[in-house]
């Protein structure tokens, strides 16, 4: 069974403009419109198996692309380190958790 790896969806955000615009939709229709591989074959005349691969060979795209430039998982860790510094903010914390969470914010974005 040909299961979903829902980082692909997130990493279709980050790298999707670099697809050819063919795999970008069929990504775009399985992972963002939540269309089976049936419905996008029919959407563009090819074959469930034409569809499955082009998901497949796009999302290694994807994958060799977030290996090499690691952009998505800066991201993430940019966004986990600027909530923690808000939220440190928001309570008063002590100055060394604040100081630590903005060392951290700043190497994230290194």
């Amino acid at each position: 069974m040909f299961e979903k790896d829902l980082k692909i969806g997130y990493l279709l955000d980050f790298y999707g403009e670099v697809l050819s615009e063919r795999k970008r939709t069929v990504l775009d229709y399985y992972y963002n419109d939540d269309l089976s591989l049936a419905e996008i074959a029919a959407e563009l005349g090819i074959s469930r198996q034409a569809v499955r691969e082009l998901i497949s060979k796009a999302g290694e795209e994807l994958r060799f692309l977030e290996e090499k430039l690691g952009l998505a998982e800066r991201f993430r860790k940019t966004q986990e380190c600027a909530g923690r510094l808000l939220e440190l903010l928001d309570r008063n914390a002590p100055e060394g958790e604040v100081h630590q969470a903005a060392k951290e914010l700043a190497d994230a974005v290194r």
